[in-house]
């Protein structure tokens, strides 16, 4: 391994449109490198597409966040550890393969669609409010948070007037720049608040997916307690903060790009086609594809070790010339299905159905209902997530 890259990670953005320039060097340059965390763990880094495809699909590696080398960036105490433990996300076959089967029929294509109308009438009313209002209005609080937060809170049978708890709770947890104090705060006040909300199902099961989920575990003992409350926290805050942030982001890349834009007015059955493109382009969960190795395994003629952790940059693969030619551009009619956004392998995003219709919606709707929609202000004075682990922005002032 060469040390003529920056050690450090992560990466800042040079621009906010496009990933790190150092991502380009490296596929170029130096594919598999090896980087020092702000936690001070060391991880290696995989930028070309084909490696992180090979990561994901290995039954060699493991989500486990409280293995000694995930490649966490900062430290999280034992018993904050403990009630993450559960998460979908980080667990294992074959508890996972467990886990996943209870959800997944909630989340099939068939049954999302199933979603569609009430999800365009949350749209349409966020979009008339949008219209109603005067002078600049911030789109991410009228349009990119409402929608997404709206749909998951009445699919779960959570209270909407709930929402500004855990966004709150949620903007503090995926920030790299929290103090440690407040971070954890804030994750002991949303167990408390699912752990209430649990239980108040497990006594009354609603007709709703965490209802259905209570009544479906009685029969399967799939989950415990504990393990449902951290079911409920990650379907209620990842329904609704990766879906906002790629609301506010795509709705940019619409006004800075003009012509897609008119693509996608011309033809609004171009959408899945522009929703994937955007996925592609902006890949806010950019590390969400980190494991850490459990045998030796060997990518791209690089040994990686058991114990070491690996950071699959999925913002890297889906750039990567290999597999997108002029990744830089935005090309609804690009066709590039096979972008890493969602993941890959079996933990690829379980809610990826849900989340593409919502988009779906909200920008055939916007370009349709709105078509003078434009920035209030520069993108040089918007205000980027650069210190979350999801990327998107704080604000969008918009004109109408």
């Amino acid at each position: 391994m060469t040390e003529h890259h920056d050690t450090s990670f992560p990466y800042p953005r040079g621009c906010p449109l496009h990933p790190p320039r150092e991502y380009a060097s490296l596929r170029a340059e130096e594919p598999i490198s090896k980087v020092t965390l702000a936690s001070g763990r060391t991880a290696w880094l995989l930028t070309r597409h084909e490696h992180i495809r090979q990561l994901l699909a290995s039954p060699d590696v493991s989500s486990n966040l409280a293995h000694p080398g995930y490649p966490l960036h900062f430290d999280v105490p034992a018993e904050i550890m403990e009630q993450m433990r559960p998460v979908l996300l980080a667990m294992d076959p074959p508890v996972h393969t467990a886990q996943r089967k209870m959800l997944i029929s909630e989340f099939t294509a068939k049954r999302v669609l199933q979603l569609r109308p009430r999800v365009q009438e949350i749209v349409d009313e966020c979009v008339s409010a949008l219209l109603a209002g005067e002078g600049p209005v911030d789109l991410v609080a009228a349009l990119a948070l409402p929608v997404p937060s709206l749909v998951i809170c009445e699919l779960l049978g959570v209270p909407y007037t709930d929402r500004a708890f855990f966004q709150d709770r949620t903007e503090k947890l995926v920030s790299v720049d929290a103090d440690p104090q407040e971070r954890n705060d804030a994750h002991q006040e949303l167990h408390a608040y699912f752990d209430q909300l649990v239980t108040a199902q497990e006594k009354a099961p609603g007709d709703d997916l965490l209802g259905r989920l209570v009544v479906k575990n009685r029969e399967t003992g799939t989950f415990s307690h504990t393990e449902l409350v951290g079911m409920a926290n990650v379907l209620l805050v990842g329904g609704h903060e990766t879906t906002a942030n790629m609301i506010s982001l795509g709705v940019l890349a619409l006004l800075e790009n003009p012509d897609q834009r008119a693509k996608l007015q011309a033809d609004p059955s171009l959408a899945p086609q522009a929703v994937d493109e955007l996925l592609r382009y902006f890949s806010i969960a950019d590390q969400v594809t980190s494991r850490v190795v459990t045998a030796d395994i060997e990518i791209g003629g690089v040994h990686i070790r058991a114990g070491e952790g690996v950071i699959g940059l999925s913002a890297s693969g889906n750039h990567d010339e290999a597999v997108f030619p002029h990744p830089e551009r935005l090309d609804f009619e690009r066709g590039g299905k096979h972008h890493l956004a969602f993941g890959h392998g079996i933990h690829q995003c379980i809610g990826q159905n849900l989340a593409k219709l919502e988009l779906e919606v909200v920008f055939n709707t916007l370009v349709a209902r709105v078509p003078g929609l434009k920035l209030a202000a520069p993108v040089s004075e918007l205000h980027f997530k650069d210190s979350m682990g999801v990327y998107g922005l704080h604000k969008l002032p918009v004109l109408c």
